[in-house]
């Protein structure tokens, strides 16, 4: 894969010396399509750590949330990310929960760029309404839940995150370049 260059401004050299890049936020805010667009820009590999625990185990995340409950996929997704953010030239997608986790936290603010991925909880609904793979949705009222989620992950999104970018504003590939303009402003100060 080969990097592309960000309006024939900066080489691609600028890339390489870039650590890993770790996309957070809630479930909706659009990690996994964001990090794809990043991650070819980059000329980068591009993980989702839902996929990668999905891949290990052999089983799927509502199997895993029904057998073990959360406290196992928890467990399950710190050991993945702890080998994932070993990894270099990566931009890694991680699940909403995982800043849920006090070691999760310190594997992405130590090993790399985290990128909070703030998304108001009406667009997580409607990106989310349909999608019976996610677990801690299968509620009666599944706005209050994204709520209640929010209210509590927010900080915690917050404290792990270099940067917050809002997803309200642009499509999936707009928000990568934006990303990437500002790591590279800020990493070129």
């Amino acid at each position: 894969m080969k990097a592309i260059e960000i309006g024939g401004a900066l080489p691609s050299k600028a890339f390489e010396t870039l650590p890993n890049i770790y996309l957070v936020g809630p479930m909706g805010a659009g990690k996994t399509t964001v990090g794809r667009h990043l991650a070819e820009l980059l000329g980068r590999e591009f993980l989702d750590s839902d996929h990668e625990i999905e891949r290990k185990t052999g089983a799927t995340i509502p199997w895993i949330f029904e057998k073990e409950g959360e406290i196992g996929f928890r467990t399950r997704e710190t050991v993945v990310l702890n080998e994932l953010t070993l990894r270099k030239a990566l931009v890694l997608a991680t699940g909403g929960g995982a800043i849920t986790q006090a070691p999760n936290r310190e594997f992405l603010k130590q090993r790399g760029i985290v990128i909070y991925l703030y998304t108001p909880v009406e667009l997580q609904l409607q990106r989310t309404y349909r999608d019976k793979n996610r677990p801690l949705l299968q509620v009666e009222n599944p706005e209050q839940k994204l709520r209640d989620l929010l209210k509590i992950r927010d900080p915690l999104y917050r404290e792990v995150a270099h940067y917050t970018i809002e997803t309200n504003q642009g499509a999936a590939r707009d928000l990568a370049q934006k990303i990437l303009q500002l790591i590279l402003s800020n990493k070129l100060k």
